[in-house]
This record gives structure tokens, sequence and C-alpha cells, in this order.
């Protein structure tokens, strides 16, 4: 073997051995390198979906309504990958479209879309709902949902790659009482995943639907209009899901290998047996 040729090969494999056995010669960026857009991204699943995705090395555009919450976890994970943040609410489908629209050309090739924004709003009998709480709650949940999929997925068909990840619940699947609205905008998530799925799979996209039980967030002190006390009890007794929970399942879904979808995944806490089974102690 010629000399030039030997060193190269020898540099190579070197370069390879150090690279495994030593991450800090890994180069940080690649071409290769995914785009993944989350919304809902400044607290809760998505905080912790773009922590796990940023140990990826996905390039992260991360989406919310407090601009304050992105910076901090931008100069978080600005160490680890590339960050890029919008500030817009999900049911502002005019402000939605622009903040996507105004993308640099850089970061307009989306490979990974997770519509995680949404909430729900009170608790209580259909007769004594708040046509207020109606609305926030489809309005973010089911609206939101679209107008931001509808910013993203023509993209993703022109290039016939994509990931879309929406974020259901187990309410979606399971009605119960005094919460028949938000039960009804999750419902609504599952029917568009599996929609979603029928018309996008022929361009190459893949769906995930992910239903998460009880997970401990922000959640019920939104629903319950900042209700410390009342919020705290939804948690008592069990062990509930955390964030981070969620976010393991929903990188497994798109870490998957090409020719595998994960198409609904429905996780619960241990002691959780249904929607409003949960077995204390």
């Amino acid at each position: 073997m010629h000399f030039s040729t030997f060193f190269h090969v020898s540099l190579f494999f070197f370069c390879r051995k150090q690279a495994v056995e030593y991450p800090i010669f890994k180069p940080k960026f690649t071409w290769m390198t995914r785009i993944a857009l989350i919304t809902g991204a400044s607290s809760g699943i998505g905080k912790s979906t773009a922590e796990a995705f940023a140990k990826q090395n996905f390039r992260l555009i991360l989406c919310g309504r407090r601009q304050e919450r992105l910076d901090e976890l931008k100069q978080q994970l600005a160490e680890q990958t590339d960050v890029y943040t919008l500030l817009f609410d999900v049911r502002d489908e005019k402000t939605v479209a622009e903040a996507i629209g105004s993308l640099p050309a850089d970061w307009k090739s989306i490979d990974i879309l997770v519509n995680n924004a949404g909430n729900a709003h009170g608790m209580g009998p259909i007769q004594e709902g708040s046509v207020m709480d109606w609305d926030a709650t489809m309005d973010g949940n089911v609206k939101g949902l679209l107008y931001v999929t509808k910013a993203v997925t023509p993209g993703m068909v022109e290039r016939r790659r994509g990931h879309i990840v929406n974020l259901s619940s187990i309410a979606g699947k399971q009605t119960y009482a005094n919460g028949a609205v938000y039960c009804a905008s999750k419902a609504a998530v599952e029917a568009l995943s599996e929609g979603m799925r029928l018309d996008l799979t022929q361009h190459g996209i893949k769906v995930t639907n992910v239903a998460p039980g009880a997970v401990e967030t922000e959640f019920s002190m939104i629903r319950f209009k900042g209700d410390a006390e009342r919020a705290a009890k939804v948690y008592e007794g069990f062990t509930p899901l955390t964030p981070e929970d969620i976010a393991d399942a929903i990188t497994y879904a798109v870490t998957a290998p090409a020719h595998v979808t994960i198409a609904d995944l429905t996780i619960l806490a241990s002691a959780q047996a249904a929607a409003t089974t949960i077995y204390r102690k």
C-alpha cells in the first residue's frame, strides 16, 4: 500500500475511534442534522422534549407564548445544539403563519413537528360550563394544532419526508364526567392523527399520536385557575408520570428506523388503570 494511502486510512480509523471513546471529538452539527419544531416548548412536556431532542443533536425551533422562558431554554441548550425561538399563540392563525413563514432559509426544512401546545380550562358539568373556557380549550387543542400543521406540512410534502407528533391524552380515548369539552378536544386530536396518517403517509411523512395519562405539569394549575391546593390533590397518593417520561417516548418514536412508524402510544402511570381510575395510597 502506498504510504500516503496508508496514512489517510490510519488517520480515518484513529479519528473514528476518538469520536466513539471521547465525545468531545464529535462534531456538534452535520448536514444530516434534523430540524424539529416544538410548540408549547416553554414548560412541561414541550420543554422536556426539547431537552431530549438536544441530546440527539436535533436543531430546535422552540415555540411558545413566554419569551423569557424560551430565552432561558435556548441558553440552556445552546452548548448542545442550535436553537431558534418563535413567539406566538397557536390559537392565532395569522400569527402562526407569519411566525413560521419568517424562518430563515436554513431553518425552513422542518423534519419533525411536535404539536404539544394545548391545555384544559375549567372542569365541571356541561350545563354549568363557561363558553370562554370552551373556546380556549378547543382553540388551543384543536384549531391551534391545525394552524401549525398547515404552516409546516406543505414543506414536508414537497421534500417527501417528515414526522408529525400530536399530543393527545387518555382523555381523548376515555370520556369522563365534568370534562366533556376537554375530552372532546383530545378525541379530535386522535381523529386528526389518524386522518393525517391517511393523507400524508403517501408523501413519506410519519404521524405519531401520543396519549399520556396523569403527568405532573402546570396542566392542573391552569385547569383550576391557579388553585394550587386543588391542583396538588390531582397527584396525591401515587407517583404520576413526569414530562421526561413522555419526552423519552416521543424521542423513541422519532428515532425509530425509517421503515417503522409508531402510530399510537398510550402512556399511563403504573398506578393508573384508566382515565379516572387511579389507585392511591
